[in-house]
């Protein structure tokens, strides 16, 4: 444990060093925050949950850039390979990193707060709908950080690893559109995979067994192939 929190804290170090992360965080919110406010001036009333919505495509756009260096600066620098061959696990190094990239992105998550509490100023809704929107906020944005940290793992390429996790994520997220194409028992497999259809119920306040599962066993499924990656090394 003590060698997962040094992993994760020397990481998070690294994020908040970096010029990138904060371009980051300055796009995520100026992009949120742009859309906010569309949704407020189309509609002419104060309503986070299409906001919210909104934010679930875009951190489809945003987790490849908080994952791409992860794993793949490490083997640029050659750093990895002493990380690989210390008395450190594949599976400590894989959940510290994976536990850094969570911490930063509920750090963005945070900053929206400030659209809920704008609501709340102009009226009395239901916290129900927004305390929920954002546990499916943080369970898909746990699974493309797992995702994205398997990907980072295969290539010394940081824009490599962006550009694949977030075709990866694409595809994934469009497997609904996909599935119409097939019919059938592929098509129903397809949907069922699909990580629009296992967000969608979350802002509506609707926070479904099912849904809360799928996003932890891709979670889990990420982190083990990033670990077998890992492990691949070891033994070359």
């Amino acid at each position: 444990m003590r060698a997962i929190l040094a992993i994760t804290a020397k990481e998070l170090n690294s994020y908040f060093a970096s010029f990138i992360a904060y371009a980051v965080v300055a796009g995520f919110l100026f992009v949120t925050g742009a859309f906010f406010s569309l949704s407020v001036l189309l509609s002419r009333q104060v309503n986070v949950r299409f906001t919210l919505t909104d934010v679930a495509i875009i951190l489809l756009f945003v987790s490849p850039a908080v994952t791409m260096r992860l794993l793949s600066e490490e083997q640029a620098s050659g750093t990895l390979e002493l990380l690989v061959t210390s008395p450190v696990r594949e599976a400590e190094i894989v959940l510290g990193k994976f536990l850094a990239a969570l911490v930063f992105l509920v750090i963005m998550l945070a900053a929206t707060a400030y659209y809920p509490l704008l609501l709340f100023s102009y009226s009395q809704p239901d916290p129900g709908p927004i305390l929920a929107a954002y546990l499916g906020l943080f369970l898909q944005g746990a699974a493309f950080i797992s995702l994205g940290l398997f990907v980072s793992a295969l290539t010394r390429n940081q824009v490599v690893a962006y550009i694949f996790t977030f075709a990866l994520l694409l595809i994934i997220w469009l497997f609904e559109a996909i599935s119409g194409i097939f019919g059938g028992q592929v098509g129903a497999v397809l949907s069922s995979l699909a990580f629009y259809n296992h967000f969608v119920d979350f802002p509506k306040g609707v926070v479904d067994t099912k849904d809360v599962v799928f996003y932890l066993s891709v979670v889990v499924f990420g982190l083990v192939l990033a670990e077998r990656v890992l492990e691949s090394r070891r033994w070359r």
